[in-house]
């Protein structure tokens, strides 16, 4: 099987080169009071940002961690629009250098909030730089080599860190503790996603009824920016074959053309599932070998792939390896295993190690 461009499904939870560009964020919220979803986060952000501004300080350092889609970057921007100041917005891999970091924190004045999308994607020498600016508001510099050498410390604006994660067990301690704020996102329910389409079809222009955006909110996998998407490839099938309405029919034809099947999956998620029943007995099997079937590397797996078919029941995580769960057979149409065989551990796989 050919190398699986997670950038290419449309329904991944990350975000698309167009969607990030212009696109998607026109349906992001700007106030809270139009966030959906996320009710304990948002609550007690709600009287965290409230306080910080009857005392007329910045408001604590803030980490969201979760699946991709749920939103972490859209409420960092809420955030910064509710205290009134400007937001900066970079992530982990595009500050390559601790030189890099300086030059956007030097740039921050009081209060500015700065959000770092894969903040555990860090490099330890750009690491280290936050922790004193997070916790003292400056950073250090060595000038000079040897016994000339000098320490002179630049003081900072006091700035609001939001860092933004899927893998918060990537995180470093001294990093993680650094944070005062730590909200968990969950996967949104398909009554919540009804209101987000219905509320992204309404900022579309576009009409849409009842039925359709029940239908799209089971096949969005839990997912905000995955309902969106599906939302926009609706109307594109609405305007040029419908009759400017999405209507049930527009709705199902779309995602049936999608490859989009009742339960969120697409064909490269049914070809996961395939290929660990068929190839592999159902399981278990370690995460090494399923990349290497499918081509994948093992973070994209783990972090694109398996969150989903997981939360969906379709796949067990095991200290053995990926089980096929009975789900999944039956969803694919295949004869279901007896309970008592279920999981099996086919003796070829006995020593993986790659759980």
């Amino acid at each position: 099987m050919g190398q699986m461009n997670q950038t290419d499904r449309i329904i991944s939870a990350g975000p698309l080169p167009t969607e990030e560009e212009f696109a998607e964020y026109s349906l992001r919220p700007k106030r809270l009071g139009e966030y959906i979803g996320q009710k304990n986060v948002t609550d007690n952000l709600r009287i965290f940002i409230e306080a910080a501004r009857m005392r007329g300080e910045p408001l604590d350092h803030v980490l969201f961690y979760g699946p991709p889609g749920l939103g972490k970057t859209t409420l960092a921007g809420i955030i910064a629009h509710e205290l009134g100041v400007d937001l900066r917005v970079t992530s982990g891999p595009a500050i390559e250098r601790a030189g890099d970091l300086v030059a956007i924190l030097t740039n921050l004045n009081d209060k500015d909030v700065l959000f770092i999308d894969e903040i555990h994607r860090l490099n330890r020498s750009v690491e280290e730089v936050l922790y004193s600016a997070m916790e003292d508001y400056a950073i250090d510099f060595i000038i000079g080599k040897g016994p000339s050498a000098r320490s002179i410390r630049m003081d900072l604006g006091k700035f609001t860190l939001i860092g933004a994660t899927t893998r918060a067990g990537s995180l470093s301690a001294p990093l993680r503790d650094r944070f005062g704020v730590v909200s968990k996102f969950e996967m949104y329910r398909p009554e919540e996603l009804q209101l987000i389409i219905e509320r992204s079809a309404e900022v579309l222009g576009v009409g849409v009824d009842r039925q359709s955006l029940v239908e799209m909110a089971l096949r969005s996998r839990g997912t905000p920016r995955v309902a969106n998407r599906l939302l926009k490839r609706v109307r594109d099938f609405c305007q040029v074959k419908g009759r400017g309405f999405i209507d049930i029919g527009i709705t199902r034809e779309t995602l049936t053309s999608l490859g989009i099947d009742d339960k969120g999956l697409e064909g490269l998620d049914r070809a996961i599932l395939r290929m660990i029943i068929e190839r592999f007995g159902g399981g278990p099997v370690g995460i090494e070998s399923i990349a290497a079937a499918i081509g994948e590397e093992r973070v994209t797996i783990e972090d694109v792939y398996e969150p989903y078919l997981i939360q969906a029941g379709f796949l067990h995580r095991t200290q053995k390896g990926r089980v096929a769960s009975r789900e999944a057979y039956l969803h694919l149409g295949l004869a279901a295993p007896e309970a008592s065989e279920e999981g099996k551990q086919l003796d070829f796989f006995e020593e993986e190690t790659g759980v």
